[in-house]
């Protein structure tokens, strides 16, 4: 290789004056670590291929240590499981083979017989851990409905086992009782009355009350846009007319939105009260006449019916006992008298289905646009 030179030139003096007349040698410094390019790579490569192979051969030594163990290894699981051949020279056919990776499907039956016990034994633990956890978690709920249903009896009596018509015929004959004796349905309320046929009587009330009218008729009101001003119009007057008009565009007096008006509901009808069932004779004679539109007109025929299908029951059982002719007879007697023949006749069924239409139709009515 070519050697460089310095660019860089010393230059010795003789005598230290400016003004001598010795000639003056020009003389390169000497450098001592002057190398050339090509030494120095010559020199640093040796280093760097050693350490190279150096890490190479460390990495190799101990890759070859692993598979020398991993094949001892082998080998020895392999002798193991021909212990009981009786040629030898398979044996030694045999070990060359154990540097190959084996596959699951490939090891050895006695690898697997020996891991069989455990895993059976896992399993087993594993089913049984489940099997009471199982076992834990049904008795929790037999419990739990067990509970459930001694609270059911406990507070509210032969609640879930009541068929609603059997709640249905109760309440008949309550107000067939009340028709006569007027104090009936308020000594109910109030707690007189304490013999067994007058708390079951009670019971079929609340539930008529509280789980087949009142939730449906929130769910009416809660849908719609009517205003209290008109609601409270429908719950005092027992009686509705839904006419038929000429169509206006004007505001719908139950919701007061621009509507085509083409119906007129005029109500009417005594207030009562809506536990005894009481008529109020003030302002008997009052009626209200409002226009509305059509989805409310059908709002307030399905809201009018389910409110004051009560009232009506006790309206037609009073006009019974007015018909009936049999006078000086007790009022138990005469009760289950009348009873029975509007059980016969199918009067008691047919106020049944009018009471499921009611709440079908107020289940199934739509929300207003």
């Amino acid at each position: 290789g070519k050697r460089k030179r310095l660019n860089t030139s010393v230059l010795y003096d003789s005598d230290e004056s400016e003004d001598s007349d010795i000639l003056v040698r020009k003389v390169f410094a000497k450098r001592h670590c002057i190398m050339d390019e090509d030494e120095s790579s010559e020199e640093q490569q040796p280093d760097k291929t050693c350490a190279t192979e150096n890490v190479s051969t460390n990495r190799k030594q101990k890759v070859f240590a692993k598979l020398k163990e991993l094949a001892t290894q082998r080998a020895t699981q392999r002798s193991c499981s021909s212990e009981n051949c009786e040629d030898s020279d398979d044996e030694a056919e045999v070990e060359p083979l154990c540097h190959l990776s084996l596959t699951p499907t490939e090891g050895s039956e006695t690898d697997s017989d020996s891991m069989k016990d455990f895993i059976v034994e896992e399993e087993d633990d594993d089913d049984d851990n489940t099997e009471h956890i199982k076992s834990e978690k049904q008795q929790q709920q037999k419990e739990l409905n067990t509970s459930n249903s001694e609270l059911l009896a406990y507070y509210i009596p032969r609640f879930s086992r009541c068929d609603h018509y059997v709640h249905f015929k109760r309440i008949v004959k309550a107000f067939l009782i009340n028709a006569i004796d007027d104090t009936f349905l308020s000594s109910l309320y109030d707690g007189t009355r304490q013999k067994q046929y007058a708390q079951d009587m009670l019971l079929s009330l609340h539930y008529l009350d509280d789980r087949f009218i009142q939730p449906r008729l929130e769910n009416l009101i809660s849908r719609s846009r009517w205003k209290d001003r008109y609601k409270e119009r429908v719950d005092c007057y027992p009686d509705v007319r839904i006419i038929l008009k000429n169509p206006k565009n004007v505001s719908c007096q139950a919701c007061e939105l621009n509507r085509y008006c083409k119906f007129n509901v005029l109500l009417s009808g005594k207030l009562y009260n809506s536990r005894t069932l009481e008529a109020d004779d003030f302002m008997s004679d009052d009626k209200q006449v409002l226009k509305v539109g059509m989805v409310c007109a059908n709002r307030t025929r399905v809201y009018h019916n389910l409110k004051h299908f009560k009232y009506k029951l006790y309206v037609d059982c009073s006009s019974i006992t007015k018909l009936d002719g049999v006078k000086d007879e007790p009022v138990k007697d005469t009760v289950e008298r009348l009873f029975s023949q509007l059980e016969d006749s199918g009067w008691i069924q047919k106020r049944y289905d009018d009471l499921e239409d009611y709440m079908n139709d107020a289940d199934s009515f739509q929300e207003e646009k």
